[in-house]
């Protein structure tokens, strides 16, 4: 890059010479990448996109960027911060996008510039094979199943190969299975500098590689761990950096609101328990009546799953706690668990280990006993359904509710709103904030987005996707369907997308709100191919990972796959193999979500319209999600038809349709065989 030097202090690079002014001549025609990628074209948005971004690293700004698909808005972040000076964090919501980024897309743009810069990759915890935890599993020989003792033997030989003992090297293994957390550590239950196997700890070996990289790739539930743990001035697992670029950004607002709040689960007193029980067994076998406590606990835990009741969902504190046999089951558990706590810190002195397990049952007893006497005080001052308490750090509203899985459960303390807390990390920082997404905005505007963050002083920008969707793509809504409450509406959709199955030749992605609605809709479409003779193959959210169904679907050319939530974003199937994106209702979030309830009747009270200023937009960009799946290059070909007939009837359809891309719209099925038909396109 010519008049542009680099110098080097201390492995983080530190510009001597301004590099924005060469940015054009990077995404040229003849520039440095079309030099290294066959097929590269000059893109005008992704250009804008990078000048935008590096005027932002220069000037230390926040900065939203919305980037249709096809914008290239990796690069477009990737050219300015490689060459914006000083330390760089990308942080990204999905595995597979950060493993992109590391093997592929960085690479490629730091030998374009032929810069001399250090990358690293770092995950979660759980994603790196703890040693001591993997020897504990070999002696204790305790597998939920036997196909995870099967696994073990292949986990133990990875161990002593692997450089980076990263589990999703090991695709032979499921991401479900229950081995996992038997063999990788938590922050909970991790030794730390205590533990024998420190000095060869994949975890600490990643940690410290982040520590030395100019650029570090992380993911979004990591970025905001470590935000929480500086916020109580405990630690910093990343290093401070000069750059924070947050690659799809519009899952910040739902992960932050889980890493803001509180949580405790069945799952982690269960482990607790297992840990416990084992190193009882090892350090204190002289005391019989300790691993009788510890069954009480698992006992304890499970009966509060029983007492809430059959079935599973969200739900407010005050409506678990207003069941007597649920109070009396959490009273049970607090109680057990603080005794718990109190006989392992009498043996903490024992070995390093006891005194860990000690420390965490205290933290989760007092993380319980909080959580229950926030609640017993909300319901003594009679306030709404959804119990809530001032949080100590910026008075921020909590509300506490409860998630009840088929088998488990998990207690939840949640801030009404992560705005003040984000825009005091965001502005407390004297750092370069760049959050993009192909889903940022509403009808063009991000008011929606950054008021939910905070940000309502950040900079805003928007690109728009370079394909051609006026002759691309088709949005078919079919005419005479029922009102998605109804229920007949799946039949319905079943029915209606029938034909156009016929006409697509499979080819489909079928995308659901509800897993009720999703697994009724496999029964008919199960019966109809076996009527009409069709072989293609189909393919079920859950009966296999969502990675093994994606390939299986590429390879297949003509499968049908049915999938919800987890399908709705993050899934790239470019080329013939997806022709037909198929939504069965418009997203809205369920008026029962006890944190979206209290968000709604906390903006009401203020003066807001709920409907207006937070459902509708939040359903735009969910929308805007699942349509994004079908148009993944300039060549692609398809139909988005969403069997929803509120889009086209009610007025603020017209508010979500524009939000999707310019596509030609119909209501006929003729004019989509004829889309199907025509091979002139």
């Amino acid at each position: 890059m010519a008049g542009a030097t680099l110098s080097f202090t201390g492995g983080v690079h530190t510009l001597t010479a301004p590099l924005f002014s060469d940015i054009a001549a990077v995404f040229s025609e003849e520039g440095s990448l079309a030099k290294l990628l066959p097929g590269f074209r000059a893109r005008p948005g992704q250009q804008a996109m990078a000048q935008a971004i590096a005027e932002a690293i220069r000037e230390r700004r926040c900065l939203i960027a919305e980037a249709g698909t096809g914008t290239g808005k990796t690069f477009a972040y990737l050219v300015p911060a490689l060459t914006g000076g000083g330390k760089v964090i990308i942080s990204t919501g999905t595995k597979t996008l950060q493993d992109q980024l590391f093997e592929r897309d960085l690479p490629l743009v730091r030998d374009a510039l032929k810069l001399p810069l250090s990358v690293a990759l770092l995950k979660g915890r759980s994603n790196y094979l703890c040693l001591h935890r993997l020897a504990q599993a070999q002696h204790e020989d305790l597998f939920p199943s036997k196909q995870d003792a099967r696994y073990l033997k292949t986990i133990v030989s990875f161990a002593h190969t692997s450089l980076r003992g990263d589990r999703g090297e090991l695709a032979d293994i499921p991401d479900h299975a229950g081995i996992w957390p038997l063999v990788t550590s938590t922050r909970d239950n991790c030794l730390g500098a205590q533990c024998a196997h420190f000095d060869d700890c994949f975890v600490t070996k990643a940690r410290k590689e982040a520590l030395d990289a100019d650029v570090v790739v992380i993911n979004h539930h990591l970025f905001f761990a470590d935000a929480l743990l500086r916020e109580e001035g405990l630690t910093e697992l990343l290093p401070a950096c000069n750059t924070v670029i947050l690659d799809e950004a519009h899952q910040l607002p739902d992960i932050a609101t889980v890493f803001f709040g509180e949580r405790i689960g069945g799952a982690q007193l269960l482990e607790l328990a297992r840990d416990a029980e084992i190193a009882v067994r090892a350090h204190a076998g002289d005391l019989a009546e300790l691993p009788a406590r510890i069954h009480r606990l698992v006992s304890a835990v499970r009966q509060l799953r029983l007492a809430a009741g059959e079935f599973p969902g969200k739900f407010p504190a005050a409506q678990l706690l207003s069941l007597p046999a649920f109070t009396e089951a959490l009273q049970t558990l607090t109680q057990v668990l603080d005794e718990t706590a109190s006989d392992l810190g009498t043996i903490a002195e024992r070995s390093e280990e006891l005194g860990l397990i000690a420390a965490r049952a205290q933290t989760l007893s007092r993380t319980l006993q909080q959580w229950c006497e926030i609640n017993e005080n909300a319901d003594d001052e009679n306030t709404d359904d959804e119990s809530t308490a001032d949080d100590d750090q910026g008075n921020v509203p909590l509300i506490r509710w409860a998630d009840l899985s088929p088998h488990g459960w998990q207690l939840y303390a949640s801030p009404l709103s992560v705005a003040p807390i984000f825009r005091n990390f965001v502005e407390n920082s004297a750092r370069s904030w760049i959050l993009t997404s192909a889903t940022l905005s509403v009808a063009g505007q991000f008011t929606h987005y950054q008021h939910e963050l905070g940000l309502e002083n950040a900079q805003t920008a928007r690109w728009d996707s370079p394909f051609d969707y006026e002759h691309q793509a088709l949005l078919y809504v079919p005419m005479g369907l029922p009102l998605p409450n109804s229920r007949e509406h799946t039949d319905a959709v079943i029915d209606a997308v029938l034909p156009v199955l016929a006409a697509s030749r499979g080819r489909a992605f079928l995308l659901f709100t509800t897993h009720r609605a999703l697994q009724h809709a496999h029964q008919r479409l199960q019966a109809a191919f076996a009527e009409r003779g069709w072989d293609w193959p189909l393919l079920v959210q859950g009966e296999a990972s969502r990675s093994e169904l994606l390939e299986r679907f590429r390879l297949e050319k003509n499968a049908v796959l049915l999938g919800a939530a987890s399908f709705w974003e993050g899934v790239d199937v470019a080329g013939d193999a997806l022709s037909l994106v198929v939504i069965d209702k418009l997203p809205f979030a369920p008026p029962d979500d006890p944190l979206l309830a209290a968000r709604l009747e906390h903006l009401k009270k203020n003066g807001g319209e709920p409907f207006r200023d937070w459902q509708l937009p939040q359903a735009a960009i969910n929308l805007k999600q699942g349509a994004g799946r079908l148009i993944r290059t300039e060549t692609d070909r398809g139909v988005l038809m969403i069997t929803d007939p509120r889009l086209v009837e009610k007025a603020y359809g017209k508010r979500l349709w524009r939000s999707l891309p310019p596509m030609r719209r119909t209501r006929e099925l003729e004019e989509v065989v004829a889309f199907f038909e025509d091979k002139s396109q």
